[in-house]
């Protein structure tokens, strides 16, 4: 059997695809009817890691994967907004989806669309015309557009009819698609802070540990942080302190689920002590340990110590 760049020849003349030059990266196209949420979707699926182009022309989206890929950037996921208003796009489209697959890319649809009766509404709210109406009716520019992307539908691997979706329904249903449901899709950092150095005004939860002994007052540990073992065994072992992480891994994990429905997706849970080297330090890492227990993505910062090294 040969193998050239993308395909390998086995000896009956059968060709298989075995992976291009883009294995592994994804291309979501976020295409749909105008003012189906096609906006409101990219800023849902930038959210969720994806490098995010809006209104990109298809004959400009292989040279960006080329151009991405080459450079090794780091960024695997690319969504483009496109706009079919023309047959000449959707014959460009096409061709580049096809081309797309050739290099091992990953590609997916996402079409939105909404009712004819919600789109005008829609357009009327915000007193723009359609794309397409040019100097005829709302409801003209709407019938063609659709016309013309009947096709598209029927090739999108998701549909979402947003006719009867708030803006934060639209972003639940985009992460339950992509990321899946529940409170895994909820991003966590925890960060430790000293209040004699200011209250952070970022945070969603502010814990005040200061009612736990503190290390600084014990010579041996004076000049250790709470990431250092004999410190933070000292804290945890401390009367209190598996009762409060108890109670608040239970607080943050009800939280959480609740988030994940209104569409929050970015938790940020400040910890504090006096100084913020110590005991703020050791419960905010064993915060997150439990936390990372229930299949929770968590990061954890130590705000006056990056600010000493620094």
């Amino acid at each position: 059997m040969s193998q050239g760049n993308d395909t390998a020849t086995h000896e009956d003349g059968r060709q298989e695809h075995i992976g291009g030059p883009a294995e592994g990266f994804e291309v979501m196209l976020i295409t749909g009817m105008s003012g189906a949420g096609r906006s409101h979707a990219a800023h849902s699926i930038e959210d969720m890691g994806w490098y995010v182009v809006d209104n990109m022309p298809p004959q400009l989206m292989v040279p960006m994967v080329d151009m991405m890929t080459a450079s090794k950037s780091g960024v695997h996921k690319l969504a483009a907004v496109i706009d079919v208003r023309s047959r000449d796009y959707f014959t460009d489209l096409s061709a580049m989806l096809s081309h797309l697959d050739d290099l091992g890319v990953k590609t997916r649809i996402l079409f939105l669309d909404a009712d004819d009766e919600v789109l005008i509404k829609r357009f009327e709210a915000v007193r723009r015309p359609h794309p397409l109406q040019r100097n005829g009716r709302l409801i003209d520019g709407i019938r063609e557009e659709r016309e013309m992307l009947e096709n598209l539908e029927e090739r999108a691997d998701i549909v979402i009819d947003t006719s009867h979706l708030s803006i934060h329904q639209l972003s639940t249903k985009l992460y339950n698609a992509l990321m899946g449901s529940g409170p895994t899709t909820v991003s966590v950092h925890i960060f430790s802070f000293g209040f004699k150095y200011g209250i952070p005004i970022d945070a969603d939860f502010v814990a005040d540990v200061r009612f736990l002994p503190n290390p600084y007052w014990v010579p041996q540990l004076r000049e250790l942080n709470g990431r250092d073992e004999p410190v933070s065994d000292y804290v945890l072992r401390s009367e209190g302190a598996a009762e409060f992480l108890d109670a608040y891994e239970k607080a943050i994990g009800i939280a959480v689920n609740g988030y994940a429905q209104e569409d929050k997706h970015y938790v940020t849970i400040a910890i504090g002590c006096t100084g913020g080297q110590h005991r703020s330090v050791a419960m905010s890492e064993a915060l997150a340990e439990r936390l990372r227990a229930h299949g929770l993505n968590v990061s954890v910062s130590a705000r006056e110590l990056d600010r000493r090294q620094s």
